[in-house]
């Protein structure tokens, strides 16, 4: 219950007779009853009687999202690399080592896992909103890992950019019912800009070879809850790519999965990939300008409960 509605409860109560809060049903006490069992006058104990307040029990709300289910989920990852000239877009060199070490956590996770290469606009919207329209009654939850070049506000098929919130808000709750009150977790690998983390002096060593950087856009979150936005970066900034390696984030993120994924909660494993990005990564480039910076991923959480795989 929210601070608010705390307060709401609390002054409500207090004009209908300044009364202290009391429960409406009572925990069962039967194992207990030696501890309040009450003295007769000659001193001996006397057993309460059983009365019908032992059937009850107070339900103690779970903060936990039911993994209950038949299925994980589905996990879709659609992994661009090359893409036509007219774009003006590069080879994302080290993209295939990330998409398949993001299979393979996500199938020791239990996630349905479905890798799309190199997908047009059109292409990309259509998966999505394939896997929208599906009935996910008996699924967990959904994943969906976006690997591309962008820029603000868009994102590149093959063929060109197109607006990431035409991906995204096909997953509302007013769009797909069966995944309402279930986490939806979306992991996107690009830039998101092109400022350049100048970092301050860590004990990390740097990389050592070229790395690459990709652009992608910054774009409004939809405030519905339930949603999880990984950013291998934050706003404005450009994210890194190791062109033989795979990307910073992508093989924390799949390291600390692998080895932590069914024990830690969403947040913890996120939040150790943060550190990893951070104290392990340096780029390293013939270029000055683009040698010797840093990254640090971004999370943003409107998920309402903890989440353990």
């Amino acid at each position: 219950m929210s601070g608010d509605q705390c307060a709401d409860r609390s002054s409500e109560e207090r004009s209908n007779g300044d009364q202290d809060d009391i429960v409406d049903a009572k925990p069962d006490r039967s194992s207990r009853l030696s501890l309040f069992a009450k003295k007769k006058k000659n001193g001996e104990e006397e057993q309460p009687k059983s009365t019908l307040s032992n059937q009850y029990r107070i339900v103690t709300p779970t903060f936990q999202y039911n993994m209950n289910y038949k299925k994980v989920g589905k996990c879709i990852i659609i992994n661009n690399k090359n893409f036509e000239d007219k774009t003006g877009m590069g080879i994302r060199n080290g993209t295939d080592k990330d998409a398949g070490d993001l299979s393979k956590s996500f199938r020791s996770l239990g996630f349905d896992v479905h890798t799309y290469n190199d997908r047009s606009c059109e292409d990309m919207k259509t998966l999505l909103k394939q896997a929208a329209e599906e009935n996910h009654s008996d699924a967990a939850c959904f994943a969906c890992i976006l690997l591309s070049h962008g820029e603000e506000g868009l994102i590149y098929g093959t063929d060109g950019p197109m607006a990431i919130k035409h991906l995204t808000v096909l997953f509302r709750g007013d769009k797909c019912k069966s995944l309402i009150g279930k986490p939806k977790l979306f992991f996107i690998q690009a830039c998101r800009g092109s400022e350049f983390d100048e970092g301050i002096q860590t004990d990390s060593g740097p990389a050592n070879d070229t790395l690459e950087t990709d652009a992608n856009p910054r774009y409004k979150i939809p405030v519905e809850a339930d949603f999880l936005f990984a950013y291998s970066t934050v706003p404005g900034y450009y994210s890194w790519r190791n062109p033989g390696r795979g990307s910073w984030f992508v093989q924390s993120l799949c390291s600390v999965l692998n080895e932590h994924g069914k024990q830690l909660e969403i947040m913890q494993i996120l939040t150790r990939v943060n550190y990893v990005v951070a104290t392990n990564f340096e780029s390293q480039s013939d270029d000055p300008r683009f040698s010797e910076k840093k990254q640090i991923p971004c999370v943003v959480s409107m998920l309402t409960k903890e989440l353990y795989f």
